[in-house]
């Protein structure tokens, strides 16, 4: 009787194990599914990798050996978001379009200073007589000294603000 005992309690026990069978094959999408239910009608039995009951399955083989084609329109999985990458393509465009605006602003500010420069180097060279209020506000004019000094100064606004560009 103890045996008979024992023997119907190893047998209730391993009964959870054999209902918990797996089933296992790969979706139409190309991934691989685990379940306790059978797979969908469409899936064809080459797809089927495991099934309860039957070990060493010889469609498990065959799947092992041939690699499972994914359908061409499924989505391809890149680990990006594409919002994301959107947002980021857009705060990149309008950094660069204000920098290339506040490039274009000191570019017209460089010229109208070259433009300015080129003519009061003109001025300094053409030899008259230049009229300039001093400090205390009464007009003098400039000596052979100080339109050397003018003359230099103006010189080297003509060379930083009239090189290219780029350079």
């Amino acid at each position: 009787m103890k045996l008979l005992r024992v023997t119907l309690l190893g047998l209730a026990c391993t009964l959870p194990a054999v209902c918990l069978a797996q089933w296992q094959w790969i979706d139409n999408g190309g991934r691989k599914v685990f379940s306790d239910q059978s797979p969908p009608a469409d899936i064809p039995a080459k797809n089927i990798l495991r099934q309860p009951g039957v070990k060493g399955t010889p469609v498990a083989a065959e799947a092992a050996a041939e690699p499972v084609k994914v359908q061409a329109n499924a989505p391809k999985i890149t680990g990006k978001d594409k919002q994301l990458e959107e947002k980021k393509k857009q705060a990149d465009a309008a950094e660069a379009e204000k920098k290339k605006a506040e490039e274009e602003q000191l570019a017209k500010v460089r010229a109208d200073n070259c433009t300015r420069a080129k003519r009061a180097k003109a001025e300094m060279d053409s030899g008259i007589r230049i009229a300039r209020m001093n400090d205390k506000g009464e007009r003098e004019i400039m000596d052979d000294a100080a339109r050397a000094v003018e003359s230099k100064r103006i010189g080297g606004i003509v060379a930083s603000d009239c090189k290219p560009a780029g350079g």
